[in-house]
């Protein structure tokens, strides 16, 4: 059986392309679009790691990683920061916050796949 992962990103085309491409390697992908909804969704799925952007609507990916962090049932939950902003001040944030990886977009889908073999391992 694969790997679980929630994907938490708003854009419907890189949710798209990320579920197709983690489909193809044996997850079973659950999305949510909104971070108000995030935390909810990890809860409910359960995985094996999160996939977390960090600007969506209703609450930022710092945030989210906050909420699980402070979660003793997902404290130690892999998690991989994917986004756009890639900052060193958003790096150093990630990192403070407990993320697990912290990766920009664009990105190589073989470099997603590796990070995540790498977290959940």
């Amino acid at each position: 059986m694969g790997k679980r992962i929630v994907l938490i990103e708003d854009e419907p085309n890189i949710i798209e392309a990320i579920s197709f491409i983690l489909g193809r390697e044996g997850w079973d992908v659950t999305t949510c679009a909104n971070g108000e909804t995030a935390v909810k969704a990890v809860r409910a799925a359960r995985p094996d790691a999160v996939l977390l952007d960090v600007m969506l609507p209703g609450q930022s990916g710092f945030e989210i990683l906050r909420a699980l962090r402070a979660d003793p049932d997902f404290a130690r939950l892999p998690v991989l920061m994917l986004t756009a902003r890639g900052q060193k001040k958003d790096r150093d944030l990630a990192a403070e916050l407990g993320a697990t990886r912290f990766m920009t977009k664009p990105f190589a889908n073989a470099d997603l796949i590796a990070a995540l073999a790498e977290i959940v391992a």
